[in-house]
């Protein structure tokens, strides 16, 4: 066990300290004992790392909004206790972290294996949805629910231990953490950069599985150079837990055979010591060891300056689809026309682009201004959508009524009987949860 940092993470090991070490990631919800019923067989061979996400499984709810972040965590975890290269697998949203890993740190990345994972998962619209819903109701709600997106319904009935489990280990995570790692698989999208990851890669997925399922697991072989399928009949998401005996055979043998060996980057050729770092014990870590480059990066060429300001419009569509998500800007976007379309870019431009984004007021104190101001105007439509676009910004429902209060002293009554109707029906549809 840790004693854990804000930059770092919750660990433990189990195995013997002269092992490769091979690290286990977990999925949105759950803490490391996820992993229990894979760890005795691959601690025969590697010491076995698992961390839990911050806020998860009593870690100290410090949040990470990125997958990035999180991977800084790992690595500085994994300095301070001396571990430079390991093989690695991750479910769901720890699967994120590996495909970070094998893209931005290849050099410390021996094998991966990605088990119910996604370059991209979802829209980031339902990722942001189910903060609101954890803001507004708490986690019980996604809680009650995680065992119909986790198991089979075979499995559910036939393991009622199994599925309490999983509903008090939702509910005993940190809600801001939870929102946070929803933040982080909301702005994950690794598409393009598939091609890049240069690892042995197994992806792993189950037959059942209706949240990243094999059209994802199919989507992740068809990018990643030479990765390879294995498709677990009659599991659903959370696969190692369902069906602990045949992920584990699969990792034994992916992690067996595809270790790929430490190359010495001064001769170029394969080093003699392919085993990870030994650890040291977590309670004195020792200084981290940098590892070495593969090749120094010439810097880019320079690029002749721009004359005047940039162009505000790529920030402001960037900030536009924060706020209100982009299936309410892709229908606006969609309905524009030759007559409209300049009206379109100019809001985007210069609403989002240069207001939304000046860095004066945070986006909460917007979204009270803004609010307001609609009521003062009777901008009705405008008011539902910005209603929603509160309630993502981080207002709850309760902050939002005390505006339309506020609005109702100066800006009248009538208006904000009509405004708090409309913000009514808009917080009743984002914040009841979907059964």
């Amino acid at each position: 066990m840790s004693e854990t940092p804000t930059n770092t993470l919750q660990y433990r090991f189990d195995g013997r300290e002269d092992a490769p070490v091979l690290i286990l990631g977990p999925s949105l919800g759950t803490t490391w004992h996820m992993w229990d019923r894979q760890v005795p067989e691959l601690t025969e061979q590697w010491r076995v790392l698992r961390f839990d996400l911050p806020g998860h499984g009593g870690a100290p709810a410090h949040p990470a909004g990125s997958v990035s972040e999180l991977t800084t965590r790992l690595l500085a975890t994994l300095d301070g206790l001396g571990v430079q290269r390991f093989g690695y697998a991750g479910c769901a949203l720890g699967g994120a972290i590996g495909v970070e890993l094998a893209l931005r740190h290849p050099e410390r990345l021996a094998s991966l294996v990605l088990i119910a994972a996604s370059p991209r998962f979802g829209t980031a619209d339902e990722f942001r949805q189910r903060g609101v819903i954890v803001r507004t109701n708490g986690l019980d709600p996604i809680a009650r629910t995680s065992p119909d997106r986790w198991f089979t319904t075979g499995f559910a009935a036939a393991q009622p231990a199994i599925t309490d489990w999983a509903v008090q280990m939702v509910r005993t995570t940190d809600p801001g953490c939870y929102i946070a790692a929803c933040e982080a698989l909301a702005t994950f999208d690794v598409r393009p950069e598939l091609g890049r990851v240069g690892v042995p890669t197994l992806v792993l997925v189950g037959s059942e599985d209706q949240v990243t399922g094999p059209a994802e697991a199919r989507t992740l072989v068809a990018g990643i150079p030479d990765a390879r399928l294995a498709v677990v009949p009659g599991a659903s998401h959370l696969v190692p837990v369902e069906q602990p005996a045949a992920v584990t055979d699969l990792l034994v043998t992916h992690f067996s055979t595809a270790w790929q060996p430490l190359i010495d980057p001064g001769t170029g050729q394969m080093a003699v010591a392919t085993a990870p770092v030994k650890p040291v014990p977590a309670a004195v870590p020792p200084q981290a060891v940098p590892a070495a480059p593969i090749a120094e990066i010439a810097p880019p060429a320079a690029q002749p300056q721009a004359v005047g300001r940039p162009d505000p419009y790529d920030a402001g569509i960037k900030v536009r689809r924060e706020v209100l998500g982009d299936a309410h800007v892709d229908r606006a976007l969609a309905q524009a026309d030759e007559f409209s379309g300049d009206f379109q870019e100019f809001v985007t431009r210069y609403a989002w682009g240069e207001v939304w984004d000046r860095p004066g007021l945070d986006r909460r104190t917007r979204s009270c201004i803004t609010l307001t101001a609609l009521v003062a105007g009777g901008h009705l439509e405008g008011l539902a959508s910005h209603t929603r676009a509160a309630l993502r910004n981080g207002l709850t429902p309760a902050e939002i009524r005390e505006v339309l209060l506020h609005a109702a002293v100066y800006c009248g009554v009538p208006a904000a009987d009509s405004a708090f109707k409309v913000a009514q029906e808009v917080i009743r549809q984002e914040t009841t949860p979907q059964e």
